[in-house]
C-alpha cells in the first residue's frame, strides 16, 4: 500500500494493508477514520451511520489486527440480522485477512447445516460472524466456546429491532464473560437501541456519521409516476432505455416477487427472484449468478436482499414503495456503495404521494421525476446497440463474411435489388419487436388525484358479483349488483333501478321513486309517498299520516295519537303494537 494512504496512518497489521491495497482501498470513509481508531485503542465504540458507509471495514480491520492467531478458538463475534448480511460480512473478513497465516471465520446461520457448523467450531475458527437465531442454538447446546471471545460487534442493530431480535441479542450478551469490547452499529438510534448501548457498553466513545444526505449524493435518485396497472410495462421501458449492468427491483411481497421474475423472463429478460421463501442454498446461488453475471435483473424483498454487495449492480429500481422510510435508503443503498455511482428510481402510485413526500423530507433532498422513455428513444438505443454489433462483427470475422459477400452479391444480380436494400432488410429483421413496450401516456400528478385514485381504490372489484362506491364524476351508489363503472348510469331508461322503473333518479318530476309517482317528494300534498295517495302506507289507507283526525295509524284509526280521547288506541280492533298498549 503507497504511503499516502490513509489506512497506513493506522496500527494495522502489514499483512492486512497489503490486503487492502489488493482490494484497491486507498482512502478511508469517515467512520472508518474516527471509528479504526477507537477498536484498536480497545474501547467501546457507539457508531450511528448508514448503510453503504464502509461499517463492515471499520470493525473487521481492528479485530483482525488484534487476533491471537497462535489461539484456534473464537475471539471475536459478529451478530448481524440476516443469513446474507452474515455471509457478507464472513466474506469480507476473509478477504481482509487472505494473507494472515492460520485465519478461519465461520459464518454461523440458519438454514445451513448444522454439522457443517460444528465441524468449522472444532476447527478452531477465531471470528464467528452470525444471525441470533442460530448462535442461541449453538450456545444451548453447549457447543459454541465463548471463554475467549474478546470483541463483540452488533452489526444493524435498528434492523434488529425491527425483526423482534432486541431479547435474543440481549440474551446472547448475557452468556459471555466480561470482559469484552463491544462495538454497536446503527442507521438510526431508536430509544430501545440507545438502552441496550447505555446496559452493555462501557464509556463508549460515540460518532455520529451525517451520512444520509452523502451516502445519497453518488445516486442518481428519480421517481415516476405511474398507475399500478402501468408499473410492469413502465419497468420494461426503463429497463429497456437504461445502459445497466445488474439491476435489483425490490418489490413488497414474496409472492410479486416470484410472479415480476416470471412475467420479466417471459419478455426475455434474465431474471430470478430472491425471498424468504427460498432455500439458503439456492438465495447464495441466486447471488452468485447476479455477481458473475449471469444473471441481470433480481427481484427481491427488503429483508432478503439485506447484506447484498454487488459491485457490478448498477441500478436498484423500487417497484413498490416501501411502508418505512428507513428501507428507502437501505434499498438504494445496494448501489452506489464505496464511493462508486449508481442510479435508484422509485415508482410512485397516486395513492402514495404521502409516502414519496416523507422520504423526500427524510433524506432532505428533492428527487427529481422522471420522463418515461418514448417509443422514439428506445428505437435509437436498439439501433445503437445493432450499429456496434454490426461493427463488431465486422472487426472479429472478416473471412468469415467474405463468403457471405458472394452470397449478397448473388441475391443482388439474380433479383435485381442493390446491397443497401439487401442490409436495410436484414437489419429490419434483426430488430427486436416493440410489441412487449406498450407506450405509458404521460400524466401528470393532478391528473392522477382527479381521475387515476378512484380506479386504483376499487380495482379489485368485481365487475357483476360486487356494489361500489360511485364518485360524482363517475356515478352514483347502486343497490343492486353492480359495481364501480366509468358511466353515469347503466341505462337512459333504468338508471339503477330495482323494478325497471326510475327509482334513485334525480329528476324533478319522479325523484327517488319505485313505482314512477311521487315518492319521497317535497311537495305539500304527498310528502314520503310509495303510491302518491297515502304516505308510508301499507294497507292503502292513511297510517302515519299527520292529519288531526287519523295520526300514525295503520289500519285507519287513531292509534298513536296524542289526543285527550284516543290516545295509542285500535279503536275495538286488536293492533298489532299491544306491547304499546296502556
Amino acid at each position: 500500500m503507497s504511503a499516502n494512504s490513509s489506512f497506513s496512518r493506522f496500527n494495522l497489521d502489514k499483512k492486512i494493508l497489503t490486503a487492502l491495497s489488493e482490494l484497491g482501498y486507498e482512502i478511508a470513509t469517515p467512520i472508518q477514520e474516527q471509528g479504526i481508531p477507537v477498536l484498536l485503542n480497545g474501547d467501546d465504540l457507539l457508531a450511528q451511520a448508514q448503510t453503504g458507509t464502509g461499517k463492515t471495514a471499520t470493525f473487521a480491520l481492528p479485530i483482525l489486527s488484534l487476533l491471537n492467531h497462535e489461539l484456534k478458538a473464537p475471539q471475536a463475534l459478529v451478530l448481524a440480522p440476516t443469513r446474507e448480511l452474515a455471509i457478507q460480512v464472513a466474506e469480507a473478513f476473509q478477504s481482509y485477512g487472505k494473507h494472515l497465516k492460520g485465519f478461519s471465520v465461520a459464518p454461523i446461520y440458519g438454514g445451513q447445516d448444522f454439522n457443517t457448523q460444528l465441524r468449522l467450531l472444532k476447527r478452531g475458527s477465531q471470528i464467528l460472524v452470525g444471525t441470533p437465531g442460530r448462535l442461541m442454538d449453538h450456545l444451548r447446546r453447549g457447543t459454541l466456546p465463548v471463554d475467549n471471545i474478546k470483541t463483540v460487534v452488533i452489526d444493524e442493530a435498528d434492523e434488529m429491532l425491527k425483526m423482534g431480535f432486541v431479547d435474543d441479542v440481549e440474551w446472547i450478551l448475557g452468556q459471555l464473560k466480561q470482559p469484552y469490547q463491544t462495538a454497536l452499529f446503527s442507521a438510526t438510534m431508536p430509544s430501545s437501541i440507545q438502552k441496550i448501548s447505555q446496559k452493555y457498553l462501557k464509556n463508549a466513545v460515540k460518532i455520529q456519521i451525517k451520512q444520509q444526505m452523502n451516502a445519497v449524493e453518488t445516486i442518481d435518485q428519480s421517481y415516476v409516476n405511474v398507475s399500478r396497472n402501468q408499473k410492469l410495462d413502465m419497468l420494461t421501458r426503463i429497463l429497456e432505455a437504461q445502459d445497466s449492468q445488474g439491476v435489483i427491483v425490490f418489490a413488497r411481497t414474496k409472492n410479486d416477487t416470484a410472479e415480476l421474475a416470471e412475467k420479466l423472463q417471459a419478455r426475455g429478460y434474465g431474471a430470478a427472484a430472491l425471498n424468504g421463501d427460498m432455500s439458503q442454498s439456492a438465495r447464495e446461488k441466486t447471488i452468485d449468478r447476479l455477481k458473475k453475471g449471469q444473471l441481470d435483473i433480481l427481484v427481491a424483498t427488503d429483508v432478503a436482499a439485506r447484506g447484498i454487495d454487488v459491485e457490478r449492480v448498477t441500478h436498484v429500481i423500487n417497484y413498490d414503495i416501501p411502508y418505512d422510510v428507513d428501507s428507502y435508503i437501505h434499498r438504494i443503498g445496494r448501489t452506489g456503495r464505496a464511493g462508486r455511482e449508481g442510479s435508484a428510481i422509485l415508482f410512485v402510485t397516486p395513492r402514495e404521494q404521502r409516502l414519496f413526500r416523507d422520504i423526500e423530507n427524510h433524506i432532505k433532498k428533492t428527487i427529481k421525476r422522471m420522463d418515461p422513455p418514448s417509443v422514439k428513444e428506445i428505437r435509437e438505443k436498439r439501433m445503437a446497440q445493432l450499429k456496434e454489433k454490426i461493427l463488431s462483427v465486422v472487426r472479429d470475422n472478416g473471412k468469415e463474411l467474405e463468403t457471405l459477400i458472394d452470397e449478397i452479391k448473388k441475391i443482388s444480380s439474380e433479383h435485381s435489388v442493390s446491397s443497401n436494400e439487401i442490409a436495410a432488410a436484414l437489419v429490419l429483421m434483426n430488430q427486436q419487436d416493440l410489441s412487449s413496450v406498450e407506450f405509458v401516456p404521460e400524466v401528470s400528478s393532478s391528473d392522477y388525484s382527479n381521475r387515476d385514485r378512484k380506479k386504483e381504490r376499487y380495482r379489485n372489484f368485481d365487475d357483476q358479483k360486487r356494489g361500489g362506491y360511485r364518485g360524482k364524476s363517475e356515478g352514483r351508489f347502486s343497490g343492486d349488483r353492480g359495481n364501480f363503472r366509468s358511466d353515469k348510469k347503466r341505462d337512459d331508461k333504468k338508471p339503477f333501478s330495482r323494478d325497471g322503473k326510475k327509482s334513485f333518479s334525480r329528476d324533478d318530476d319522479k325523484p327517488f321513486s319505485r313505482d314512477s309517482k311521487k315518492s319521497f317528494s317535497r311537495d305539500g300534498d304527498k310528502p314520503f309517498s310509495r303510491d302518491g295517495k297515502k304516505p308510508f302506507s301499507r294497507d292503502d289507507k292513511k297510517p302515519f299520516s299527520r292529519d288531526d283526525k287519523k295520526p300514525f295509524a295503520r289500519d285507519g284509526k287513531k292509534s298513536f295519537s296524542r289526543d285527550d280521547k284516543k290516545p295509542f288506541s285500535d279503536d275495538k280492533k286488536p293492533s298489532k303494537f299491544k306491547r304499546f298498549e296502556k
